[in-house]
């Protein structure tokens, strides 16, 4: 298949081999972020989650860690961050995924609904004709806006996601044989309202039950930026 679709880093494993582009999806927040602060002209640097090697390695080079100062993970702290910053950004799902996709070998994309017709448009380009990995992130049990634990649950699969995902196959429609897996989910992701979609999904109501409503309306704007996010020694950046 041109077009394969996994779950989180069992998915990364799995497609890393054989896939030219790895696009990771993490809408509710890590990639929704990263568009953001990539958008105002700065860079990302994704830290695995609770690698505080990895926090101070990031700042040894320059990045502001995210939560020390007002740029946090939420969408919402960083829509007037400053052109020209480096944000080292941790996260469970994401950042930890990003990471673990760069080992593989494969161009490294972040993508999310905001961006996923210009994010589909690059990997294409990228692969040029190799197939394309679709790795939507999940969530984590245990691992929630109230209740960040140190230990990672088991995966759970999420909407927010899914759409995500299913956007930027849909995106790349006529690059190639789509599996079943990246099939559904553009179907899926083509039949439903997706703003309606993340306010009442598990993710968009723990972040609306914790006054983060409006990190969700950011997350659910489709194709709002041509922002691009490839991984290049470590750094995602606008390309």
């Amino acid at each position: 298949m041109d077009i394969r679709l996994e779950w989180g880093p069992e998915g990364v494993a799995a497609l890393g081999e054989d896939c030219a582009v790895l696009v990771v999806v993490d809408v509710l927040s890590f990639c929704t972020t990263t568009d953001l602060v990539l958008g105002n002209g700065g860079r990302v640097r994704p830290v695995r989650w609770h690698d505080h090697g990895g926090e101070e390695a990031a700042k040894a080079r320059g990045a502001i860690l995210a939560g020390e100062s007002e740029w946090t993970l939420r969408p919402s702290s960083v829509t007037e961050i400053p052109s020209g910053t480096l944000l080292a950004l941790p996260s469970p799902n994401g950042a930890t995924l990003c990471d673990a996709a760069a080992t593989t070998g494969a161009e490294v994309l972040a993508g999310c609904l905001r961006n996923a017709t210009a994010v589909a448009g690059r990997a294409a380009e990228l692969a040029d004709g190799r197939p394309i990995g679709v790795i939507p992130a999940g969530e984590r049990w245990g691992i929630d806006i109230r209740n960040e634990a140190k230990a990672f649950g088991p995966l759970r699969p999420c909407v927010e996601d899914q759409l995500g995902a299913g956007m930027i196959v849909a995106a790349l429609d006529g690059y190639g044989r789509l599996s079943a897996e990246a099939r559904l989910a553009a179907m899926a992701a083509k039949a439903i309202d997706i703003a309606e979609a993340l306010t009442e999904c598990a993710s968009g109501r723990e972040l609306a039950e914790a006054g983060h409503a409006n990190d969700v309306k950011l997350a659910a704007q489709l194709d709002l930026s041509g922002t691009v996010p490839v991984l290049r020694n470590g750094i995602l950046e606008d390309s």
